[in-house]
């Protein structure tokens, strides 16, 4: 028997391997470097790791063969397990760019009196003399930068899969971390580690899931290759049964990561107890990666039978857009109601999966479903990042505030945080000049196109609901009066990092509202998934 040694494109590849390998690198910095070196050492290594697989996802981008009219075709890469096509660069943009920002909020230490928002010993139980000699010493759980960078490998691995075991296992690489990451605020540690609890127990079902989903997939199929289960779909009439149920399986794993209903109740309990910093690191790159898988398996591997998984995809685009607007209402936490906006902004981007490969008119772009998704999801990744970076700026005596009742008049107290704030609510709310508004937009025009108009409809009753709660939120922030009783928040100044992250959301948000032209462009170069 012979042995094929296998061929790695290490030139297509290497952002993926610089992550993961700095991830390693920065495991060796906590085996090896003193405590009190540990910080600085860790943020500045994740932070050139970024920057690095950055500028070399540009590059690999740019170096992809090209179709004849520009647009990015891509390859097969590790002997057919990987693919690394447009869609997936892009991806890999989105990935990196917010998790930079991830990073940014991991690194504040003015707004805790100089330590970070993560428990200073993780392993002390809360309450404990453990942890009051943790926190006396001003310890730092620095821990945190190498999970972060070892959840961002798995996301960058997700949307590059072509075969199912390998999206498992970058299903498992990314959540991991997550789990842990959840469970290490320093305040509120009892809260902290529920949330991570559910998210642990929730997420090994979802997976468990899956998995059973790739065995009966590979019993339909005879592969787990994309290409060859989309084959075997064309061709194969008599299995149709045991195909129905391993997709449904596999979409249950998926579905559970971005938040979908039924699968959304671990979404409000960990945004509300993880470390603010977690919760916009995490709202923001696990929802690509996972849109990222999901339009990969959906649109490449079970792209013949869209006929089969498209009323499941109606069910659960107008579920899950009415859940979670409607449950928005009644919360009475930011964090909450920031967690419920995001299941509701999980079924406006089913809605632009339910569309067609063809192109639409869009503002004098020909706009694909995938590109639609794509440019939904920039959108509202710097809203998501951006608000959670102002939540942890507002604070009282116990620390970080986000109970309705302390932010009522905080536009008077602090008129310019406030009002950023809003923005990013206004975006999410769909209003136009707001990249939100021009998100919306894209993946309702190409669910329409295909035929989905009365998920539109839901779509658009949604929309309107959510604006009541976003206003109420603004209204509550600059015109009602201040509590006469109880103590309320104010916006503490933070680390410059923390007002980068801010300002860039802002910033994006509004540019992609003004001029949303370049980045439908560049979606639009990204072109299709390979097969």
């Amino acid at each position: 028997m012979e042995f094929d040694k296998p061929q790695i494109e290490y030139g297509h590849l290497w952002p993926l391997l610089v992550v993961l390998g700095v991830a390693c690198l920065g495991v060796l910095v906590e085996a090896f470097l003193p405590r009190e070196r540990r910080r600085l050492t860790q943020t500045i290594l994740a932070m050139l790791g970024l920057l690095a697989a950055l500028g070399g996802a540009i590059w690999v981008g740019l170096d992809l063969p090209k179709l004849g009219d520009g647009v990015a075709r891509g390859d097969l890469m590790m002997e057919g397990t990987l693919v690394v096509d447009g869609p997936t660069v892009f991806l890999w943009g989105l990935v990196l760019v917010f998790a930079i920002g991830g990073v940014l909020l991991f690194s504040e230490r003015r707004l805790e009196g100089g330590v970070s928002a993560f428990a200073g010993q993780a392993a002390a139980l809360p309450g404990t003399e453990a942890e009051r000699q943790a926190s006396t010493r001003g310890l730092e759980q620095t821990e945190v930068f190498p999970l972060l960078m070892f959840a961002v490998g798995g996301m960058m691995l997700f949307p590059a899969a072509n075969d199912l075991l390998t999206m498992f296992v970058a299903l498992e690489v990314l959540s991991l971390p997550l789990y842990l990451l959840s469970g290490l605020a320093r305040r509120r540690r009892l809260l902290s580690q529920e949330a991570a609890l559910k998210y642990f127990m929730l997420g090994a079902f979802s997976s468990g899931f899956f998995l059973y989903g790739v065995a009966l997939v590979y019993g339909f199929a005879g592969s787990m290759r994309f290409a060859d289960i989309n084959e075997a779909v064309r061709n194969d009439t008599e299995n149709q049964t045991l195909l129905l149920v391993g997709m449904g399986m596999l979409a249950v794993g998926l579905l559970f990561k971005v938040g979908a209903v039924p699968f959304h109740n671990w979404t409000p309990d960990v945004y509300q107890g993880a470390p603010t910093a977690v919760t916009g690191f995490m709202s923001a790159c696990t929802k690509i990666a996972a849109f990222g898988a999901l339009l990969r398996l959906f649109y490449v591997a079970f792209g013949s039978d869209r006929w089969s998984w498209q009323p499941m995809m109606w069910v659960i685009a107008i579920l899950t857009m009415l859940v979670g607007s409607v449950l928005a209402i009644v919360q009475t936490d930011v964090k909450r109601m920031l967690a419920y906006s995001s299941v509701a902004h999980t079924g406006f981007i089913l809605t632009g999966v339910l569309g067609v490969q063809a192109a639409t008119d869009l503002a004098d772009h020909e706009v694909t479903s995938l590109q639609a998704v794509l440019f939904y999801l920039t959108t509202y990744g710097f809203a998501m990042v951006g608000a959670f970076g102002v939540v942890t700026m507002v604070r009282d005596s116990g620390g970080e505030s986000a109970t309705f009742a302390r932010w009522a008049g905080l536009g008077r107290r602090a008129p310019v945080i406030a009002g950023v704030f809003a923005f990013f609510l206004l975006s999410m709310a769909g209003i136009p000049l707001t990249a939100g508004f021009v998100g919306k937009w894209a993946v309702f025009t190409v669910a329409l196109s295909a035929g989905a108009w009365p998920v539109v409809l839901v779509a658009i009753l949604a929309s309107v609901i959510s604006v009541f709660f976003y206003v109420r939120l603004i209204w509550l922030m600059f015109f009602s009066e201040e509590p006469t009783e109880g103590e309320v928040a104010a916006v503490h100044t933070p680390s410059l990092a923390t007002l980068v992250t801010v300002a860039v959301g802002a910033a994006g948000t509004l540019v992609l509202g003004v001029v949303p032209g370049p980045v439908l462009d560049l979606a639009a170069h990204a072109g299709e998934f390979i097969r």
